[in-house]
């Protein structure tokens, strides 16, 4: 079964089970069934304790499908990943994994996800984590909007500018962002992620789109004085201090979203500082996939930060930046909304 048709298939079983539900004369809970059939694959604890588990929803804010719980072949932590721990898409089944997870799951499992109750969490019982935990790498794109290219008065580049961030710096989507006592200049960048579902080396353009698994929120924060001044000028430090990538909430499957027309926005205390949109990337995620792999191997769950819009704190009249308390939420049209605490 091939990814797409996985998706597609769980997808219409999802769906079907909510219509059942709602028409169920002793339902007591509402399941939103989304027309555009786009799968939202969550990583999720419960809020009374427990694993790490891996789960499915139909649309944004409804009630979590527990993955986990189809059958025991289906890890729900990274501590219990047979092998090397990658996510890999084999001939003749599906490994649907979010961050370090394999998820086998069989050309019949998908119809019996939600065969029982039990495997239906409310999403107000659960806390979100990062939908990616532990990926190879998660590479950057810098000056990738024209938007922020004008604030900065600065020319559109004329090859992508890549950096990386440590993996080890990514929380969830409602996590606690830390400023560390060596910086007082973190900054907000709210950034389209992409995420890879197939191993991918020296592919093309049109290659691209059967690479990738699907796309969530990212927020690239950034210590400017680690990033611009300290470090011999090298952006790793200022972009990889703890808590610094928070991710989610949720990875979207590729199909029917048009990632070359999303709105894409921050707030910081409920003030609007970024209002861009994807059309404005002026390296297209083709592209940088392609270009990436042309230079390095992509492994499944690599994670692509693919530039942020205008807005940035930096560049503003006069400069702003992150302080304690302030609440920080990003958003991506059709994925979802961060919202995370400065602490």
């Amino acid at each position: 079964m091939t990814s797409a048709n996985f998706c597609m298939n769980l997808t219409k079983i999802l769906n079907r089970q909510a219509l059942q539900k709602l028409s169920s004369p002793d339902s007591t809970r509402q399941f939103s069934v989304s027309s555009t059939r786009k799968m939202r694959f969550v990583q999720y604890r419960l809020k009374t304790g427990g694993q790490q588990q891996l789960g499915a929803q139909i649309a944004a804010g409804g009630d979590i499908f527990d993955i986990s719980a189809v059958d025991s072949s289906i890890p729900n932590s990274p501590d219990q990943i047979p092998g090397d721990g990658k996510w890999h898409l084999r001939e003749g089944q599906e490994y649907a994994a979010l961050g370090a997870p394999v998820c086998r799951v069989s050309d019949n499992a998908c119809s019996t996800i939600v065969a029982a109750g039990k495997s239906i969490t409310p999403l107000e019982n659960v806390e979100l984590l990062s939908p990616i935990t532990k990926p190879d790498k998660v590479a950057c794109v810098g000056l990738n909007y024209s938007g922020h290219c004008k604030e900065q008065n600065i020319e559109e580049p004329k090859e992508p500018m890549i950096f990386s961030k440590f993996s080890s710096c990514i929380v969830g989507p409602h996590d606690n962002v830390v400023i560390p006592p060596i910086t007082n200049s973190v900054d907000w960048e709210v950034e389209l992620a992409v995420v890879i579902g197939r191993k991918a080396k020296a592919i093309r353009r049109e290659q691209v789109n059967d690479y990738i698994f699907g796309y969530t929120v990212a927020q690239d924060i950034s210590a400017r004085d680690w990033q611009k001044k300290r470090n011999n000028g090298q952006f790793l430090l200022g972009k990889s201090m703890d808590t610094f990538c928070p991710l989610g909430p949720a990875i979207v499957t590729k199909n029917k979203l048009d990632v070359n027309n999303l709105d894409i926005k921050t707030w910081v205390n409920g003030v609007l500082k970024q209002n861009g949109n994807t059309s404005e990337l002026i390296f297209k995620i083709d592209f940088l996939v392609s270009y990436l792999s042309q230079i390095v191997t992509l492994y499944p769950g690599d994670v692509i930060l693919t530039g942020t819009p205008a807005g940035v704190g930096m560049y503003r009249n006069p400069p702003e930046f992150l302080k304690k308390g302030d609440i920080l939420e990003s958003e991506i049209e059709g994925i979802g909304r961060l919202k995370n605490v400065i602490v």
